[in-house]
């Protein structure tokens, strides 16, 4: 199954798990008028623009030309998957970002040379972070179970990850009859302190 980062917090507030304000644009003006009404007019010092591609990677992800394949810049730089926007008039820059990333490709680790076209993008309130986590649920055709993966390693590529320090990987195989025990999620949880 595959869903974007949106989808998948609207299914989280479902069940009353705690996550940052977001929306989803699907065009620069909207880009702009979510940013400033949902925002900036409630006090938000910082947002972040986020392309939604079922890709990986976005944040250090380079937006090209549907057209040309150029790379598209921003402020003199190449213009990334994942923007955090903290100075000045954040709602025209999330409008400026919108306008030059809807409708263009966004290049990833995982999407190779071509790329995903970047139809939408969620708008999200900033926050410090302290600590990142990974957490992600994969099928393991190996085992033939999914299985939940956990890693004080959040914030970089987890393939990279998985390549030069296995160990910092933890995993636990969800029977599908059973679905996960208290102590599976217990042995993640402790696994990360």
């Amino acid at each position: 199954m595959k869903i974007h980062e949106y989808q998948a917090k609207e299914l989280l507030r479902k069940f009353d798990v705690p996550v940052l304000k977001s929306k989803v644009v699907f065009s620069a003006e909207e880009a702009g008028k979510i940013a400033f009404e949902e925002f900036v007019n409630h006090g938000s010092k910082a947002i972040v623009v986020k392309a939604q591609v079922h890709a990986g990677g976005r944040g250090k992800g380079i937006v090209h030309d549907i057209n040309t394949n150029a790379e598209i810049k921003y402020n003199g730089k190449p213009l990334r998957g994942v923007n955090v926007l903290l100075n000045g008039d954040i709602a025209h820059q999330a409008y400026e970002i919108a306008s030059k990333m809807l409708g263009n490709k966004l290049v990833t680790i995982q999407t190779g040379a071509a790329g995903s076209v970047v139809n939408r993008m969620l708008i999200e309130e900033g926050c410090s972070i302290a600590k990142e986590f990974y957490a992600g649920i994969v099928l393991d055709r190996q085992v033939g179970m999914n299985t939940i993966m956990v890693s004080t390693e959040g914030g970089v590529e987890i393939e990279k990850v998985a390549a030069e320090t296995p160990e910092k990987i933890l995993k636990e195989a969800i029977d599908p009859k059973i679905g996960l025990q208290g102590y599976q999620a217990r042995r993640l949880a402790f696994g990360l302190v």
